[in-house]
């Protein structure tokens, strides 16, 4: 018996925006019924600001996979689709409160439903990080080569049971489990061999408070206020109390149901790479 948190159960048996757009502007279809899991994502866009009006889904698979659509369909409906290319698995799971780690692979099938929309909205095929012919590892889920090492790659998986819990691969016969464990072996080891990051320790070692104020400051200048101000918004930093840093939304972001995404994945992701990983952002009432 899956333990799942309250949130997956409201949204399962109870899910929001469940069908499909007429003359949609956007769709997304991923998965396929005959491995068990398939989702179709359509979208109504407002031309003119790039805002998602209404998003609704149609998905054939278990309780976490009809959660998870439903999650996403509720997140991204007013954001612009900039905003909702920046939308990972990880937050769709953690806006349901979390996901068993054998279901993480829902939230990824979202994910990816999101990016073949948003790529079939702008009229291009999907953008890939890596190049070449894919190679089908997993044929019991048709799952490729490069699917596999993106959710390495963006979940930092370590284990052949971590990559089936967030791809499915593996999950059938487990024939292409040695070939998945040889995937693990050659992303980590390319990794090992790039130069090392200095630890964030080092970095805030020595520091004063002048000195700490004044580098959040300038990250939230390189790093963060650019990405606001392409879809109209902007952030106030409000004020810092050890490692509580209380900031403001401003112009497009103000009120936007995107926020309390926006905060985490970007603000206070940023501060966290760039300053202290012990960084925590909340918005000033």
């Amino acid at each position: 018996m899956w333990d799942y948190t309250d949130k997956v159960k409201e949204f399962f048996k109870n899910p929001r925006n469940v069908g499909e757009i007429e003359n949609a502007d956007a769709v997304g279809e991923v998965g396929s019924i005959i491995c068990g899991d398939a989702l179709r994502l359509s979208l109504r866009i407002d031309k003119a600001t790039g805002k998602i009006l209404d998003a609704k889904f149609k998905t054939f698979g278990c309780a976490s996979a009809i959660a998870s659509s439903s999650a996403l369909t509720e997140m991204i409906k007013g954001m612009t689709i900039e905003q909702a290319s920046r939308v990972t698995n990880k937050d769709i799971a953690d806006y349901l409160g979390g996901l068993p780690e054998e279901k993480m692979h829902c939230s990824v099938m979202g994910m990816e439903a999101l990016e073949v929309a948003i790529a079939n909205y702008h009229g291009a095929p999907l953008k890939k990080e890596m190049v070449g012919e894919e190679k089908i590892i997993c044929k019991c889920f048709s799952v490729t080569d490069k699917k596999i090492i993106r959710a390495i790659k963006e979940n930092n998986l370590r284990t052949v049971e971590e990559v089936t819990n967030y791809t499915k691969a593996g999950g059938g016969c487990g024939k292409c489990k040695p070939e998945i464990d040889k995937l693990l072996k050659e992303f980590w080891d390319k990794e090992s061999t790039k130069k090392p990051m200095p630890p964030k320790e080092t970095a805030k070692k020595g520091l004063t408070n002048l000195q700490r104020i004044s580098l959040i400051q300038e990250t939230i200048e390189r790093e963060i206020r650019p990405q606001l101000k392409a879809d109209g918004g902007d952030l106030e930093l409000v004020d810092i109390d050890r490692n509580k840093v209380y900031v403001k939304f401003l112009g497009t972001c103000l009120g936007c149901p995107a926020t309390g995404i926006t905060l985490k994945a970007l603000v206070e992701s940023k501060l966290r790479e760039f300053i202290d990983e012990n960084i925590v952002v909340e918005e000033a009432k």
